[in-house]
């Protein structure tokens, strides 16, 4: 089976869809009298009409289908090829356990329920799917019945097939049942899991695997869900010589990972890449999934920690740009994808507020962040007058930036273990002897391929760092990772055109490193200084580098001997 992509609207009874077109005139009123039948409601189908299901079928070579209410209605009559049936497309309701429909269709060739069978029937949550196999004369051979099952993998029961006159009374008890299943269970994913859940699913062709290492992707992905407030549920990672330029992942995966999400009782799909608003449309259309991409989520998590006025017009700019390149997408998809994780931002605007007036908004942010600018301008044209010198914290995100500054400066900006726990820029000033001062400021950090919206959105931000005489690099030292991470942010420093200030590399965490680890890192690189920010370790060798360089060194003199005291 397949989805037709034409409206479906339950208005009235027995509708007719799909092949019936060049029929014979009474062909199509023998079909649509099927659509006028009504059977008991303990039966998954009366004897009589799948006789003449199966003899319109032999007749036709093709595929006949009906949908049927739980009070016995026909609710749809559909008309396929030799081998399918096209079901028309249903209202999204994700809030009802089961459909509150059946299907009933023939097979020709006396073949069992297929796989794309019995995938719809998991994804549609139908009450119960059937196949009805062919006799030579015409007649029923065999019906071949699936349910869905909650809490069982792959998500539903085969039924032995049964012989025409031996079909079971009392379905209505059945589903009937089913439905206490399905509530008891999801009363018990309910307690396991307080936060939304969530499935990543990262595709990485041979170029991405030589950047990066997919299982490094994939937990960076994790930790952002971490940050947002979701709990993977599941992880599913693809090695490919290319991605597929519809799905991304394939028509066949995108159907697997579906069925695994109505199993985990999961809404919310995460791509560890960017998707074209036509891949975001198919991907749905096939999954009925909240779909987001690595460069939502970002901006969805941003949105969650912006708290300065500044921060909050520079992602709401960053939200609408995404956005304005998607609002030419008219399926209900566009609601997810506007609205992020929890609806927050200009996500709340629905789709029908058009490209003009989303510009139209652009324009007054970039007004309003205009005038912040050169707020911030007045600001650096005083502490030039005061001769003030301004040190920046660089790094890659959750490295530990915020506790080097409470560190060195005794402050309490807020430090957390996730992912862009700061994203407002923060300075304090650091008092050296002989009534020396500098400007220490804490920016937000970076990430892997930093989403161009947001690197656009924070340019207004982050050239502060161009006016710094010193930058410090935090690194987390126990990362595997470091060294890629370490090239995100030097990459980043040389995109934005601050390539040639000078760089003291600042290893965080260092009271987790062996003395053998800490040698190693001793001998690789250069202008490097550990530190424990957390216990204080070492931020007086720290500061008297600092001193030395800003003011007493030049940029070719700089150079700092790797150390740690314990």
């Amino acid at each position: 089976m397949a989805f037709f992509p034409v409206l479906y609207v339950f208005a009235g009874i027995g509708k007719l869809s799909g092949n019936y077109h060049n029929l014979k005139a009474n062909q199509e009123k023998r079909l649509r009298r099927l659509a006028d039948r009504r059977i008991r409601d303990d039966l998954i189908i009366s004897q009589d009409l799948a006789r003449e299901i199966c003899s319109l079928s032999k007749e036709l070579g093709r595929q006949i289908g009906i949908l049927i209410d739980r009070q016995g209605h026909v609710r749809n009559v559909i008309v396929g090829d030799a081998h399918r049936i096209f079901i028309p497309e249903m209202p999204r309701n994700r809030s009802v356990r089961l459909r509150g429909l059946r299907l009933v269709h023939s097979h020709l060739h006396r073949e069992p329920l297929s796989e794309e069978d019995l995938a719809d029937l998991t994804l549609l949550r139908l009450d119960y799917i059937t196949a009805v196999t062919i006799d030579d004369a015409g007649f029923p051979a065999q019906f071949y019945s699936a349910h869905v099952l909650p809490g069982r993998n792959p998500g539903y029961l085969l039924e032995d097939p049964v012989s025409p006159g031996k079909l079971p009374e009392g379905f209505s008890l059945t589903i009937s049942h089913l439905e206490n299943l399905f509530e008891r269970e999801e009363a018990r994913v309910k307690s396991a899991r307080i936060k939304p859940g969530a499935i990543l699913v990262g595709v990485y062709t041979p170029e991405m695997r030589a950047r990066r290492d997919p299982d490094d992707a994939i937990q960076e992905l994790n930790e952002l869900c971490i940050t947002a407030g979701l709990e993977v549920a599941d992880i599913f990672i693809q090695k490919k010589s290319h991605v597929d330029p519809g799905t991304v992942i394939g028509s066949g995966k995108a159907r697997e990972i579906s069925i695994k999400a109505v199993q985990e009782n999961v809404e919310i799909l995460i791509f560890d890449h960017e998707l074209t608003p036509a891949q975001a449309t198919r991907l749905s259309k096939i999954c009925d999934l909240k779909i987001i991409d690595r460069t939502q989520l970002i901006l969805d998590i941003f949105a969650r920690n912006a708290k300065s006025r500044d921060g909050k017009l520079q992602v709401e700019l960053a939200q609408l740009r995404y956005l304005k390149g998607r609002l030419s997408e008219k399926d209900d998809n566009m609601s997810r994808l506007t609205g992020g994780i929890g609806g927050r931002g200009p996500g709340e605007t629905k789709l029908e507020i058009g490209r003009r007036r989303v510009e139209e908004k652009i324009s007054r942010l970039e007004k309003e962040l205009k005038s912040l600018k050169h707020r911030r301008g007045l600001n650096r044209i005083r502490r030039d007058k005061n001769n003030i010198p301004v040190v920046s914290i660089v790094g890659y995100t959750n490295a530990g930036k915020s506790t080097l500054l409470n560190a060195m400066t005794n402050s309490e900006v807020i430090a957390e273990n996730r992912l862009f726990a700061t994203l407002d820029p923060t300075t304090r000033r650091l008092r050296f002897p002989e009534e020396k001062e500098i400007i220490i400021s804490d920016t937000v950090g970076f990430i892997h391929d930093l989403p161009p919206e947001l690197k656009r959105a924070f340019e207004a931000t982050l050239e502060e760092l161009a006016e710094s005489s010193l930058l410090l690099l935090c690194i987390d030292a126990v990362d595997r990772e470091k060294d890629v991470k370490i090239r995100a942010v030097e990459a980043i420093l040389n995109d934005m055109g601050l390539s040639e200030i000078p760089v003291i590399k600042v290893f965080n965490k260092c009271e987790a490193l062996s003395e053998e680890e800490r040698n190693h890192l001793s001998g690789k690189y250069a202008n490097a200084i550990a530190v424990s920010a957390l216990h204080k370790i070492n931020l007086d060798t720290l500061h008297e580098a600092i001193e030395e360089f800003v003011f007493t060194k030049s940029e070719k003199d700089a150079s700092f001997d790797f150390m740690i005291q314990y």
